[in-house]
């Protein structure tokens, strides 16, 4: 068992407080504070407290041991997963993430290219797909998943912005055509109706509007009065009122409002698979994922958009349950999804010990109290703020509190 030295992840959307105070340290001076990585990803390896190399390289020494055989040989010699702490005081960009055949021809036509690996204009940063999950520790503001196609063609009515209204009625069932009393209509005088591939379609036609500034302008200042009002989009309009004060202009904020507003309480989380859009607006939370950092995003950002790869990649019938964790037993619960590369455990531990589930590679993260862990190859406490990673090798490990922790592990192989 090794404690971890996590890498903390500046970028400006992050909060100044969320990170820092789960760690129990002053508020930095520096700047937002946006991610707290604890994994092997070879952008952002961990440090080892008690060795000289990161957590990627001593993985890599031994991968047997330290993963399991069954890890690598589903995985490779490679952690298949990556625990985050997500602070965000402004909005992430609207994005989806790539299934592994996506992201392994992704990577190899970026490199066909001849984009760097650090070249801004790469989407694929590495061949791994980023299924991800996420639980609140605060509340947590999300957009995740398209709307239904009558529920988009609902909001854009509502906002009544003359230039989209051509859109809600591609988007608006049919009725069907008329017949004579008691006869029914031939099925050839019956449209179909609209399907999750025709939001897309229209998402794509907000996405590369011609006359992008004077659509936003129209958008928000309809989005005033239903904000204030107490219809089924007065959430949604409000933040994107909030949202554009920190992108002021960008098409982001009207593909926003075709997405599901979404608050999640502490304890809560949601799983995003490939394909699925999404945007995570305030709030902070412990995010688990497959060990990638494949983003190809469409607004809501300074960074690199690619809206013909989102479209390709976007999965529009994904939909976004909002997840609680299921009793495993006394003091431990799970999140399940159906990523093979992680499982998410909340602990509730107590000062009896509790054996961690799983006997592959785990990172756990105390966030509450403190945690004494206990193997037959030596025992590793950690305070509020402070992770360990758990080697393959250290099974079976006790853990004893009082504290609350989290554990990701491989998923189901």
């Amino acid at each position: 068992m090794e404690l971890l030295q996590p890498v903390v992840r500046p970028y400006p959307w992050g909060s100044r407080r969320g990170i820092a105070e789960l760690q129990g340290r002053p508020v930095p001076a520096a700047g937002p504070e946006a991610e707290l990585w604890m994994g092997a990803h070879p952008s952002g390896p961990s440090g080892l407290a008690r060795r000289a190399d990161k957590l990627d390289a001593f993985i890599a020494a031994d991968p047997e041991r330290e993963l399991g055989p069954q890890v690598v040989a589903r995985f490779g010699p490679r952690l298949p997963f990556l625990l985050k702490v997500l602070s965000a005081a402004q909005a992430l960009s609207i994005q989806v993430h790539p299934s592994r055949e996506q992201a392994q021809a992704g990577f190899r036509a970026d490199n066909d290219r001849g984009l760097a690996l650090d070249d801004p204009a790469r989407n694929y940063v590495d061949d791994w797909p980023k299924p991800e999950l996420l639980c609140a520790l605060t509340p947590f503001e999300v957009v995740a998943g398209l709307r239904t196609p009558a529920d988009a063609a609902g909001i854009l009515r509502a906002l009544a912005v003359p230039e989209l209204q051509p859109l809600a009625a591609d988007l608006a069932p049919s009725a069907p055509a008329s017949a004579a009393p008691g006869v029914e209509p031939a099925p050839a005088a019956q449209e179909a109706e609209p399907a999750p591939a025709d939001l897309a379609r229209v998402l794509g036609v907000i996405l590369d509007w011609p006359d992008p500034d004077r659509l936003v302008s129209d958008v928000l200042a309809a989005c005033g009065p239903l904000a204030a009002g107490t219809g089924p989009y007065a959430e949604t309009c409000a933040s994107a009122l909030r949202v554009a004060d920190d992108h002021p202009g960008d098409l982001g904020l009207v593909a926003m409002l075709l997405m599901r507003h979404l608050v999640l309480q502490p304890g809560q989380a949601l799983f995003m698979p490939a394909g699925g859009l999404h945007a995570y607006l305030e709030g902070t939370g412990i995010e688990v994922l497959a060990n990638s950092d494949n983003v190809v995003r469409a607004g809501l950002t300074p960074k690199h958009i690619d809206v013909p790869e989102l479209l390709k990649l976007l999965d529009p019938a994904v939909t976004v349950p909002i997840l609680s964790s299921c009793a495993v037993a006394e003091g431990l619960s799970s999140y399940d999804s159906p990523a093979p590369e992680f499982r998410l455990y909340r602990l509730d531990l107590a000062a009896t010990p509790l054996e961690l589930p799983g006997t592959g590679p785990r990172i756990l993260l105390c966030v509450d109290g403190a945690v004494a862990l206990h193997s037959d190859s030596g025992s590793v406490f950690l305070d509020q703020g402070e992770s360990c990673f758990i080697s393959a090798a250290d099974a079976p490990v006790r853990a004893a509190g009082p504290a609350h922790a989290f554990l990701a592990a491989p998923g189901e192989i």
